[in-house]
């Protein structure tokens, strides 16, 4: 132990000549003045530091604001544009399964026997047709059926004296 504590009195003396090599030959009261000195400027060059950021902060606070809505309107362009061509496509997709669902219906009607719209739109209209014939036949025997009344004589009535 008594090993250990010196090597690291060794160490400390080794390190205090190499800080007195390296401020050469300053005493020690120059030595604290230069620390002193160069603690002053770091100090100075600090309050120089937060005064132009105080300055210059509120320039950067609104660039930054600026910046920040371009962005936001950026990306609220892209998300409508993305947006707008999901509901686009689901819509594509949604018709598509309305078209399946009706054909297949339509298919298992026309297995039940069940006419379709188209089907009894041709027999109502054919109905319509069949009407207006009967209709013209009915009228036209009507017609044929009447006997021609010919106008009645009139009676001649003579008087008696």
């Amino acid at each position: 132990m008594l090993d250990a504590l010196l090597v690291i009195i060794d160490k400390e003396i080794e390190m205090g000549k190499k800080l007195k090599a390296l401020t050469g030959n300053l005493t020690e009261n120059q030595l604290a003045l230069t620390v002193k000195d160069s603690a002053q400027q770091i100090w100075l060059a600090g309050l120089g530091a937060f005064a132009k950021a105080q300055q210059e902060g509120g320039k950067v606070f609104n660039s930054l604001v600026k910046e920040g809505e371009t962005i936001q309107a950026r990306t609220r362009q892209i998300s409508d544009e993305k947006v707008a061509a999901l509901t686009s496509r689901a819509a594509g997709t949604w018709d598509r399964l309305e078209q399946v669902f009706e054909d297949r219906v339509a298919r298992a009607l026309g297995r039940l026997g069940v006419p379709s719209k188209k089907e009894i739109d041709k027999l109502a209209k054919r109905v319509a047709e069949l009407t207006a014939v009967v209709d013209g036949l009915a009228s036209a025997q009507a017609a044929a059926s009447k006997p021609e009344r010919k106008p009645a004589r009139k009676r001649v009535v003579k008087a008696t004296v």
